[in-house]
């Protein structure tokens, strides 16, 4: 009674995380010829290792083989370089639906050292279906409803693009013997595939429709923003991803399915107010088809194979393509295309966009407070209007395009200023330590005059109050600069305040903040390369650095981009300060090159700096190539000390790599030669005789 009133909990608290519950996945290596797993599966996925390729089919529990099909005909993935790329080394496979089975038979062709199924069980349940209701929409089926298991979704915020700016048909390339009640439970076993046996972070389409007509909510997110998906590798970011549930290589798309997939189209698109007959250039990202930064021409609504190797969406249902495309196009009119602003304030800001009929419109801009600022209106199929923001204050604007009750209105933002603007700053670096140590003691403050104007540079503090003024000159226009090292100034926080004023009075303001701190002063490492394997010679390096503040200082060491510890971390009184450090926390430390951090957090702001340094625990190789000539070859910088007979001693320094000579400086009968490197290693002694 106890486990049932657990059970009935859960349903009520997370019904979706409770249906996603019968939902299972596990994981077998196999062999080529039949395997029975241990359990039967209902969606099966394959993995591989190597250059070959893999065919499988499968049995029902029934006993009936179903066909030879290739396991990975789809180039469903991340974008290259994405974190959700995480089964580095293999070959993916697609899931598959197959309905209850129990055995599976593998053929490989070519190269294949390993070969993982992943078998899926995902049996219908039945659950309160609900919706997702956006305006306009089309009755999209929320994740809860068909069973999302919130709990193996990797991120807590998903990724999302600027913009969407066009469709990705696909379709799933299972099998289309599936029951209206099984198309839920097929959504959960491609769930359960894409994260838990490739590692990606959910589901990689953004929207799925069955045979029936059902519109499954894919990727978490929001149905209405602009979720990047991993559905089409080279091409995520920007696209929606809509797969049909099924193969339609050669069977033809039911007509519930082709009205649910018009009106998805038709209302994602006006969302994104995108034209669904357009084209476009657009640059991959990198795939094994298009190399990152190819620019290659899409159609609003595109099929899967024409951004990669693949036969997805199946031919059939690419044939249909430009027909559906067509209906997509007469649906939900009338409607505004590619609304945009081009300008900030502070230059002229041109406001278009496109009608599909001609209608009354208008554009209205507003503070965020929501005072109106400026409009503009007009009537006929094309959004037309310029807006004189040249004496308008920087700041962020608001703008909306309407053209009556029966368009989607569009909204957006405009801020600061343009490369147009009248004036274009920028000071590097934003901190300063004016100390004298010459690291970052002053900054540098370039700037561009458009036009014909009078320049005013004033210091400003933290409250926005003049401290003083740098300088007042009339410019001509071009490129400037000026260096400025806050001679006389307290450590805090600031701003230099440009303003230009032309001839007609027309004011433009550039604000930059910088930061004057002299905490930290004279960060060093010494030795810059060292040989921590305990032979007593150079074991530890040593951190020197000087503070003018107490402060609070974190000192971390890591190796390219992965931080390996913390060397030290806690509060520390003006003075000079070292900090040593023997390679501890460092597993076979060998010879590497490293960065030291440093983080010092004053009342004023957090200071960081970096150094670099390495570690060298082999010594030189250091052969004698002719001992009549005395000549010796280095691979690397060292000091070469030679005992003749035992007495007479010759030490040469700083010898480069490469080979050289020693002059004994009189008659020997024996020698013996180190070789020392900068780290304090020593090479093999070389004798003669």
């Amino acid at each position: 009674m106890k486990c049932l009133r657990v059970a009935v909990l859960l349903l009520l608290l997370s019904p979706s995380s409770a249906l996603a519950a019968g939902t299972t996945l596990a994981a077998h290596d196999v062999k080529r010829g039949v395997n029975r797993p241990a359990h039967r599966f209902d969606l099966v996925g394959l993995h591989w290792k190597g250059s070959g390729a893999v065919a499988f089919r499968t049995r029902t529990v029934a006993g009936r083989w179903g066909s030879w099909r290739d396991a990975a005909p789809e180039d469903d993935r991340p974008d290259a370089g994405n974190h959700e790329l995480r089964a580095r080394g293999w070959n993916l496979g697609s899931p598959y639906w197959t309905g209850p089975s129990s055995r599976i038979q593998v053929r490989t062709y070519g190269r294949v050292s390993r070969v993982r199924a992943y078998y899926v069980w995902s049996p219908v349940r039945r659950s309160r279906l609900r919706a997702v209701s956006m305006a306009g929409s089309p009755l999209i089926l929320s994740r809860a409803s068909w069973g999302a298991d919130e709990r193996i979704r990797r991120r807590r915020h998903p990724d999302y693009a600027d913009e969407v700016r066009f469709a990705v048909v696909h379709h799933t390339a299972g099998s289309n013997s599936y029951s209206r009640a099984q198309a839920a439970s097929i959504v959960r076993g491609i769930e359960r595939y894409h994260v838990l046996a490739n590692g990606w972070d959910d589901i990689g389409y953004n929207f799925l429709v069955d045979k029936y007509g059902q519109i499954f909510e894919g990727r978490w997110g929001g149905v209405d923003r602009n979720v990047v998906g991993a559905h089409a590798q080279g091409f995520n970011t920007g696209s929606s991803g809509v797969a049909l549930i099924g193969n339609y290589d050669s069977a033809s798309v039911s007509p519930a399915a082709r009205t649910a997939l018009v009106r998805l189209l038709a209302w994602r698109l006006d969302v994104a107010h995108v034209d669904p007959l357009s084209t476009f250039s657009w640059r991959s990202t990198g795939n094994p088809r298009y190399p990152a930064g190819r620019m290659i021409t899409l159609r609003t609504i595109s099929g899967h194979r024409d951004t990669g190797f693949t036969t997805c969406p199946g031919s059939q249902l690419y044939g249909e393509l430009p027909s559906i495309t067509r209906a997509v196009a007469q649906t939900g009119l009338p409607k505004l295309y590619f609304p945009k602003a081009t300008g900030a304030p502070g230059d002229l800001v041109h406001f278009t966009g496109t009608l599909t009929q001609a209608l009354p419109w208008s554009v209205i801009v507003t503070q965020p407070d929501g005072n109106v600022v400026a409009s503009g209106d007009g009537e006929g199929t094309a959004i037309d209007w310029t807006w004189d923001a040249r004496t308008i204050p920087a700041g962020k604007y608001l703008y909306s395009f309407d053209a009556g009750p029966t368009v989607r209105p569009a909204t957006g933002f405009i801020a600061g200023a343009t490369s147009r603007s009248m004036l274009t700053a920028l000071a590097k670096p934003g901190v300063i330590t004016p100390n004298g140590d010459g690291r970052n003691d002053s900054t540098l403050v370039r700037y561009r005059v458009r036009e014909a104007a009078t320049v005013t540079a004033t210091l400003v503090d933290s409250t926005g109050m003049p401290v003083t003024t740098l300088f007042v000159e009339s410019k001509t226009p071009g490129s400037y600069t000026f260096r400025w090292d806050a001679t006389g100034i307290a450590d805090g926080r600031y701003g230099i305040v440009l303003t230009a004023r032309n001839a007609i009075g027309v004011e433009t303001t550039a604000t930059l903040a910088v930061i004057v701190d002299r905490t930290l002063a004279a960060f060093r490492v010494a030795p810059a390369v060292f040989s921590p394997n305990h032979d007593g010679r150079l074991d530890t390096t040593r951190f020197r650095f000087t503070l003018y503040n107490p402060a609070r200082v974190a000192l971390t060491v890591r190796r390219g981009k992965k931080t390996l510890g913390q060397v030290f971390s806690g509060p520390l009184q003006p003075g000079p300060q070292t900090i040593e450090w023997n390679g501890r926390f460092v597993r076979g430390i060998g010879e590497h090159e490293f960065r030291a951090d440093i983080r010092v957090t004053s009342p004023v702001a957090t200071i960081r700096d970096t150094l670099a340094f390495a570690t060298d625990t082999t010594g030189p190789r250091f052969k004698l190539v002719s001992a009549a000539n005395l000549k010796f070859s280095l691979n690397e910088p060292a000091d070469v000390t030679v005992v003749f007979d035992g007495s007479r001693t010759v030490t040469l320094r700083r010898v480069i790599p490469g080979t050289f000579r020693v002059q004994s400086g009189g008659p020997y009968s024996s020698f013996v030669a180190v070789a020392r490197d900068f780290a304090g290693n020593d090479s093999r002694a070389v004798r003669h005789p």
